[in-house]
């Protein structure tokens, strides 16, 4: 039972790339890797390595670009009554029953099982179980209905347990093509028993027409069941939302294939409703993403867009940047064609899209590094709720790696506020963002239409100063409340990323000034530079208070702030505090009959 089938394996892969993989891992094995097209065998020395490979591998280690799929390789003459079930929900209750069966407390398969041994141990947190069925025939009926169903968000793997006994059969291709249960299971992912668990995939979000929600649904509920067990997800109709709207949204959790497969069951059904109801009109599919992965999605010049257009032979259009809102922070991408070309389409935009993601859960992770200790949930600067990340998880965006737009909802959602509700209108304020003078064009845009966009999606006034001499940078002034001094810094700093002003693998590191009463200058700087120092600890940007400034007509100085987005707006916004603590002690105490008593003087 120590030999190991490696499925879904890219034709690039070889022996080395699987030695170096089971080396990373310290997954021992005892033989060579054998490598054919498209899988791939090796040899475990004992149960104890097979199991951990099949663990760590299956379905969460990629190479080439493919997720590998690693199981037991049993030959089809030694396939008994025996099967191993793995992945089972730690908690999950086993009786023993009066004549020694195991059944799984709520099993909806009625299929009784006897206890080989005691669970087998290994380094994750499901269980895992061998178990003997009363017939051959028992057994691959169990292992037809259990392979990749859902308990409570955990997808069962079952795989046989060889027959010493019987005759060993090579694993010869037209052997592996009548394993009936290994290639339906590969129909999916091996993996999709801690995803739903672990969320770490963006869910697909599609829009419906109202129409048609009855239909996908099915009578009680029929349609959809068969839909989410087929495809191994997760689907959630949102019909309470938008009352009244002509359009639903749809939301599906599972792996990237098992996304794609319920889309295109689902655009089939509208298919079919539409020509039983006599409705006419074309049906696009309507994808929704966040307007934060976006622009990436288009790429420079709208390349990568053009580029699935043509590769899937459809039509592929955005909603407008204006067209969102504080509530709704997501863009409609519709795609018209034959359902074959939109779930090709829908495949390619969705690649594209999660790559955005985990390129920004990578960059927000290495970030949070930098500032240990820091609570960023508790200082209100940003909000919760990113896609697919749990409540422990700050829904950060990534500092200065990509911050096209502002992160104030997740899809599918309630809506959360960057901010808490003002006490009345909170007050303006004014930054002056440095860029460099070459990325003026991207930022005003053709005609200045971009930022018009930006200006009214943002609620902030912003200007770009006119042109002076040959200074390598150009000042972006941005007038506004806090929120909309994220929005629009936001969006800046995303455009830059985008429009490749800086390196695939450079952070976007701007200059922004702000100015403060020269009075309260020494309270930013502190008692011999304390205040300023740990303004830098803590928010990792580089503050500067010139000193020797002449204060302008409003008797006001400069204080200078350097780096990525994340590490500026943390820094503003203590700046603003400290400016606001200031104020609050310069406003006149009211008095009434007894005087107040004086503040001390230290």
């Amino acid at each position: 039972m120590n030999k190991l089938y490696i499925g879904n394996v890219s034709a690039e892969a070889s022996e080395e790339d699987f030695e170096t993989i089971f080396e990373q891992w310290k997954i021992p094995h005892s033989g060579p890797f054998l490598v054919k097209t498209g899988y791939a065998f090796v040899d475990c020395p004992d149960e104890k390595a097979a199991m951990k490979a099949i663990d760590v591998l299956s379905g969460k280690v990629e190479l080439h670009g493919k997720l590998l799929e690693v199981e037991h390789s049993v030959p089809k003459r030694q396939r008994s009554c025996k099967l191993q079930i793995r992945n089972i929900p730690p908690h999950m209750q086993w009786e023993v029953s009066a004549n020694c069966f195991w059944v799984p407390s709520g099993s909806p398969y009625g299929l009784s099982v006897k206890p080989l041994d005691s669970p087998v141990n290994t380094d994750t947190e499901t269980a895992v179980v061998n178990v003997r069925y009363a017939a051959k025939d028992q057994a691959r009926l169990a292992m037809e209905k259990l392979n990749g169903s859902m308990m409570e968000n955990y997808a069962l793997k079952v795989s046989y347990i060889p027959d010493e006994t019987a005759a060993a059969e090579g694993p010869s291709a037209g052997g592996r093509r009548g394993y009936v249960a290994r290639g339906s299971s590969r129909s999916g992912s091996p993996s999709l028993g801690t995803r739903p668990k672990m969320q770490s995939d963006i869910p697909l979000r599609i829009l419906v027409p109202t129409q048609f929600v009855g239909a996908i649904i099915g009578k009680e509920g029929a349609t959809i069941r068969n839909i989410t067990k087929q495809t191994h997800s997760k689907i959630d109709i949102h019909r309470k939302e938008n009352a009244g709207a002509a359009e639903k949204p749809i939301t599906i959790h599972s792996t990237p294939e098992g996304c794609s497969n319920a889309c295109t069951t689902i655009m089939e059904i509208m298919q079919k409703e539409a020509l039983d109801t006599k409705f006419t009109e074309e049906i696009p599919l309507k994808i929704l993403a966040h307007n934060n992965f976006v622009g990436r999605l288009i790429g420079k010049e709208g390349r990568n867009l053009k580029k699935i257009e043509q590769d899937t032979e459809t039509k592929i259009t955005i909603s407008a940047l204006q067209d969102l809102t504080v509530y709704n922070p997501e863009r409609t991408i519709t795609v018209k064609g034959t359902i074959e070309a939109c779930a090709r389409a829908e495949e390619e935009l969705m690649k594209k899209i999660r790559e955005s993601y985990e390129s920004d859960m990578a960059a927000m992770n290495l970030q949070s590094n930098l500032i240990p200790g820091l609570n960023l949930n508790a200082l209100g600067l940003f909000p919760s709720g990113a896609p697919g990340m749990g409540p422990s998880m700050s829904s950060i965006p990534p500092p200065g790696q990509v911050v096209s737009s502002h992160w104030l909802r997740a899809p599918g959602c309630s809506s959360t506020k960057v901010w808490p509700p003002p006490q009345g209108h909170p007050e303006s304020e004014t930054v002056h963002l440095f860029i460099p003078a070459l990325a003026v064009g991207a930022i005003i845009g053709k005609q200045g239409q971009h930022i018009k966009q930006l200006s009214h999606f943002a609620g902030a006034s912003i200007k770009v100063s006119d042109k002076v001499g040959a200074t390598p940078q150009r000042r972006v002034t941005i007038a506004g409340p806090p929120e909309a001094q994220f929005k629009a810094q936001c969006r800046i700093f995303g455009k830059l990323k985008e429009e490749n002003f800086f390196g695939p693998k450079e952070e976007v590191k701007l200059e922004a000034h702000i100015k403060v009463p020269s009075f309260a200058a020494g309270r930013v700087i502190g008692k011999g530079g304390k205040t300023v120092n740990e303004l830098q600890n803590l928010t990792c940007a580089e503050v500067v208070v010139p000193r020797d400034q002449t204060p302008d007509e409003n008797d006001q100085v400069i204080v200078k702030i350097s780096g990525h987005f994340f590490a500026c707006q943390l820094a503003q916004r203590k700046i603003q505090e400290i400016l606001a603590q200031v104020k609050r002690q310069q406003q006149p105490k009211p008095t009434s009959g007894a005087q107040p008593p004086q503040p001390r003087r230290k």
